[in-house]
């Protein structure tokens, strides 16, 4: 933002080609582009200034958190080895809870407000043509990725033009504005917020051992403020537990309450997709007696009885019975790819279901890896969606570094 901090909320909707329950968003940066809420409500930590005005505490210290998305550790440099035609792929499921960050490549619009000057209320960067969810990269050629970036070369062209160059639809669009002096404390503003940075916790849904990738979520990380898909320069997780439960009802969807300590990273993010946030693990010790399992494929999931791997107390990880009520069709616009309803009593006493934090969570079934959890239904919290493994493998492999 070039003007003023300001938190706001939106919400949306929509659905596929096959009919599913709609869901209702909550104030929280929880929905996806169909208009669902996501049972990680990621982003309970929120950057966003007016150019110079907030400051980021990068000091170590827990950060209370709702417990909002689920976090998919990916890839690590390292080349996966050669595998034999037809040999099953394994990866470890997890479950764990844990704090990620993520700091935005350019800094998004997400909203305007007009700036109070000699002359009178202006707002010149909704005047140049800027819209909110555009990604500002560069003002006068010069590259801005953060808040301050972009305060200290408004002071510095100061009254004169200036060129704004951002990204709109994967698209490059330039602008030229001129700033104004802001009559209260002598700023030069555009009359724009931005936000450069997201914080939250979630879970873990897979580790590749052969790689060192992880994956979570199984949704992406997306702006509180415009829905949009984060874009990401450089991230990170974070240690954390979960603190304690708020239980999800009828058109309230509960959430884990949890703190992760800004200064015990675990691994680096290198990607957030649609379809969950990847990473490379730093170290494995909190899950490494976990015993890897092969990788559902599509045709192999059948509707049934099934069970979930869940952080929802402390760091414990437990299994949950689940039942897989529906597999809907390929459609690789939508990462809703199963419904699931939560049946077991420990479960439901403790949650109500499903509720923000617990996105990422695996889902098993005849001793594989089916999916991960990803949204909560706000009509019926014991009902959410959850997105395929291989999906989200495929996506951590080919967002990985140099390629799959």
């Amino acid at each position: 933002m070039f003007s003023c901090i300001k938190r706001a909320y939106r919400g949306g909707g929509g659905d596929g080609r096959i009919q599913k329950p709609m869901e209702r968003f909550i104030p929280s940066g929880s929905r996806d582009k169909n208009g669902h809420i996501k049972s990680g409500a990621f982003g309970a930590k929120k950057r966003k200034g007016d150019a110079g005005n907030m400051k980021d505490d990068q000091k170590a210290r827990p950060w209370v958190l709702a417990l909002a998305a689920a976090m998919v550790l990916t890839a690590a440099v390292l080349a996966p080895p050669a595998r034999a035609a037809g040999e099953e792929r394994t990866l470890v499921p997890v479950g764990r809870a844990v704090g990620v960050k993520l700091f935005s490549d350019g800094v998004m619009v997400v909203g305007f407000s007009e700036v109070a000057s000699d002359q009178g209320r202006t707002a010149p960067a909704r005047d140049c043509g800027l819209k909110e969810g555009d990604i500002i990269t560069h003002i006068n050629r010069e590259e801005v990725d953060t808040i301050e970036e972009v305060q200290a070369a408004l002071q510095q062209v100061g009254d004169a033009d200036l060129s704004i160059r951002a990204l709109r639809d994967d698209q490059t669009v330039q602008f030229t504005a001129r700033a104004v002096r802001c009559g209260s404390d002598g700023q030069y503003k555009l009359g724009a917020w931005i936000r450069d940075s997201m914080a939250g916790i979630g879970t873990i849904t897979f580790w590749d051992p052969e790689t060192g990738t992880f994956g979570a979520l199984g949704h992406g990380i997306n702006d509180v403020d415009t829905a949009q898909l984060m874009p990401l320069q450089s991230g990170s997780i974070l240690y954390s537990d979960v603190a304690g439960v708020e239980k999800g009802e009828k058109g309230a969807p509960g959430e884990l309450k949890g703190a992760f300590q800004a200064d015990r990273d675990l691994g680096e993010l290198y990607a957030n997709t649609p379809g969950g946030v990847f990473g490379t693990l730093s170290g494995s010790d909190f899950f490494q007696a976990v015993q890897p399992v092969a990788v559902a494929g599509r045709e192999e999931i059948r509707t049934g009885p099934a069970t979930i791997l869940s952080n929802v107390s402390g760091d414990k990880v437990e299994e949950y019975a689940v039942e897989i009520t529906r597999i809907f069709p390929q459609n690789d616009e939508d990462t809703r790819n199963l419904m699931i309803q939560v049946t077991d009593p420990e479960l439901l006493a403790a949650t109500g279901g499903i509720v923000q934090g617990m996105s990422g969570s695996p889902i098993l079934r005849d001793g594989k890896l089916v999916g991960a959890v990803t949204h909560v239904l706000v009509n019926d919290p014991t009902q959410g969606y959850g997105i395929l493994a291989e999906n989200m493998l495929a996506l951590a492999e080919e967002s990985r570094p140099g390629g799959m």
